[in-house]
């Protein structure tokens, strides 16, 4: 099953647990395959720089810049499609769907009420929670 997590989803996924890291954990182990893009990476890196962001980060003994490598590699980085401008509330959601699309994805695992206001489906791909996620891979 192919995935792209939007970016405060693969923040959440590295910071802590739950169905974020779970889903990070199936990528590891091969059970599902994670797709990104390098503005998407760049976007993650601006996350994880937040101040408030600054004690769980130092609690992953590891630096941003290394958290970011390790979420690059675990993931398929791929150039996106070229999409009209989609979610005039956030653009940056533009950048996950250009992605999907690039990637065939199944599934766009999100949190975001913007990504949410196209509906449940973008162009086919199916947008979820994080744990909606996990249960259709545990099905499938």
């Amino acid at each position: 099953m192919r995935l792209v997590l939007d970016t405060n989803v693969a923040a959440s996924g590295l910071l802590w647990g739950g169905a974020p890291a779970q889903l990070l954990d199936a990528a590891l182990i091969g059970e599902i395959e994670l797709f990104t893009s390098v503005s998407l990476l760049a976007e993650l890196a601006g996350i994880l720089a937040r101040v408030k962001f600054a004690k769980a980060l130092t609690a992953t003994g590891l630096s941003r810049e290394e958290l970011v490598l390790g979420y690059a590699e675990l993931a398929t980085i791929i150039t996106p499609a070229d999409i009209p401008p989609t979610i005039a509330a956030d653009p940056d959601d533009d950048q996950v769907l250009a992605c999907a699309l690039a990637a065939r994805a199944d599934l766009i695992v999100s949190g975001d009420r913007h990504l949410y206001s196209l509906g449940s489906h973008y162009q086919g791909i199916a947008i979820v929670r994080p744990a909606e996620a996990l249960h259709i891979i545990e099905v499938g």
